[in-house]
């Protein structure tokens, strides 16, 4: 529940200290005193996003500050699920700066206004005026229905189940699409890929190959410059390897002489030495250097498919080829991979149908026995409110298909009046009804769900005098239960609230401030008369406004 707020700077509030207590409490003021400031300070801790406008003094930052018991209510899992480090005593602050900064706090430590309002939506619920058309949006009367069916643990299941079927029939789909498309392609991509295994490819070979080719192309040309060269080194007389022998020899003599004359002379006997093999390498080349026609053509032969499948892939090397050549394989492959995959598919959604059928079953079968003993409390609860002809009917029909909440379609009827046919809220209801369909709606889910605080925004809107006082009735009733605050114009209503805050507007050195105090008996009393027969109240409106607090 909601212990405390402390509010500065925001909006017409200067600074003001609000203590709240468990059961009925009641907010008054005149139009425009500043209520939906409250509301819109408390909607700040809840999550909703800052406007530097609703800072009052630019000069300085707005803070709220909210104090939460939490110690009744099982929320521990969802801070643990947000990140969050639960207390069962939780402090939440909102700070607005006059840069138009926000920064969110959780027990002292920063949150994002994500999980801000992952957490607020556990800790209040407020009806605003608006809110109440809620009541005919099917996904709203599903929430009423499975709660008073205690439906949670089924549907969470159910839930469960579905959205992994979803996400594996998304799945199917797309590898359905997958293997339409392939199959398009198969037979081109096995003809390439055919042609590229046959070409039984290596990496390296192309360079191999063209230096082969190259060889093989210039032979003359190449045994006539070995011949020439052969003869340069070894010729008798003239050749590089007899000058330079006869330069050793000469060497050697003096290599005696001096460390420096040995080492030229051992140097020079290596270059004779590498000149010879040099000599002999040439001789062996030259010797096994001929000209293969046949081989020529093999090679070129080859090296034209290389070439043919490059441009044709258009690509520049062998690698390159081996690479696309592995690429067809897999993508060849994968089309059998992909029918193992469909089928295994198929097998897992058909089980999920399995279990989302007797899921469905059982939430159905619980949905079905909720309807009378709800419609009949609503119905009382109507009666209650000044409709004794109101009849409530719930119409639920099986869906063909799965949805993410079951396999039903449902409506919920209404009719104020006797010999009246029943027809959709929103057709057949009147926004004073509608309200009233709302509290009565309220009511209910307040024995089922678990919700700390409640506040609503001038919910008995289209409403006065004895059903007005009934409302109040249900909603002190509610108060039993949970901790209610109602934003009331009913004095009827305001008199059934177990503590009372006003909400007012004053003039403070030429500024006008809104603020809000908690009132006693007496002024409770003024109050209530003030909002029966207007500032000037009668003697009659203080005895009537005495009535209504007892």
């Amino acid at each position: 529940m909601l212990n405390s707020i402390h509010i500065k700077n925001y909006a017409l509030i200067e600074e003001v200290n609000l203590q709240f207590n468990n059961g009925f409490t009641v907010i008054t003021g005149e139009t425009g005193a500043g209520k939906s400031i409250l509301l819109g300070a408390l909607g700040l801790i809840l999550g909703k996003r800052a406007d530097i406008s609703s800072i009052g003094n630019p000069d300085e930052k707005c803070v709220i500050e909210a104090h939460f018991d939490l110690t009744r209510y099982n929320l521990e899992p969802l801070f643990n699920s947000e990140d969050l480090d639960y207390e069962p005593q939780t402090i939440i602050r909102r700070e607005i700066l006059a840069s138009g900064k926000s920064r969110a706090f959780v027990n002292d430590t920063p949150v994002t206004l994500n999980q801000l309002s992952a957490l607020g939506m556990n800790l209040v619920d407020i009806h605003s005026q608006h809110q109440t058309m809620e009541v005919t949006d099917v996904d709203f009367q599903f929430q009423v229905l499975d709660a008073f069916a205690e439906n949670g643990k089924n549907l969470f299941e159910y839930k469960n189940v579905y959205t992994s079927y979803r996400k594996k029939e998304s799945e199917l789909k797309k590898l359905i699409k997958q293997k339409t498309d392939a199959q398009k392609e198969e037979e081109y991509k096995s003809f390439l890929l055919e042609e590229l295994l046959a070409a039984n490819l290596k990496p390296g070979e192309q360079e191999q190959l063209e230096s082969a080719h190259d060889t093989l192309n210039n032979v003359e040309q190449i045994t006539e410059g070995l011949a020439a060269a052969y003869q340069t080194l070894s010729r008798e007389e003239v050749g590089v390897n007899e000058m330079l022998l006869t330069a050793k020899i000469r060497l050697s003599k003096l290599s005696g002489f001096s460390p420096k004359l040995q080492a030229l002379s051992d140097r020079l006997e290596a270059v004779t030495i590498e000149l010879d093999d040099i000599s002999e390498s040439i001789n062996d080349l030259a010797a096994d250097t001929e000209g293969d026609p046949t081989e020529l053509a093999r090679l070129e032969s080859r090296l034209k498919l290389f070439f043919d499948l490059q441009k044709k892939h258009q690509v520049a090397s062998v690698e390159e080829l081996i690479g696309i050549r592995d690429t067809l394989d897999e993508e060849v492959q994968s089309l059998t991979n992909l029918d193992q995959n469909i089928t295994k598919l198929e097998r897992e959604i058909a089980q999920s149908k399995i279990e989302l059928e007797k899921l469905a079953f059982i939430i159905t079968g619980k949905r079905r026995n909720t309807i009378d003993p709800l419609t009949e409390k609503l119905q009382e609860i109507l009666s209650n409110l000044g409709m004794p002809n109101a009849r409530f009917e719930v119409s639920l029909s099986d869906s063909t298909s799965f949805l993410e909440n079951g396999k039903d379609i449902l409506s919920f009827l209404f009719t104020a009046n006797k010999g009246m046919r029943a027809q959709e809220l929103k057709k057949a209801a009147s926004g004073g009804e509608l309200s009233r369909i709302m509290l009565a709606v309220k009511s209910v889910l307040s024995d089922y769900t678990q919700l700390p605080t409640l506040i609503f925004d001038e919910i008995d809107t289209g409403v006065s005098g004895e059903i007005a006082l009934k409302m109040g009735h249900i909603m002190k009733v509610m108060g039993n239960r949970m901790q209610l605050i109602s934003i009331t114009h009913l004095p009827q209503i305001a008199g059934q609230g177990g503590h009372h805050f006003k909400v007012f507007k004053e003039d403070k050195q030429q500024k006008t401030t809104t603020g809000i105090r908690v009132l006693d008996q007496d002024q409770r009393i003024a109050e209530l008369a003030e909002m029966l027969g207007g500032k000037a109240s009668s003697d009659a409106a203080f005895d009537h406004a005495r009535q209504l607090l007892n």
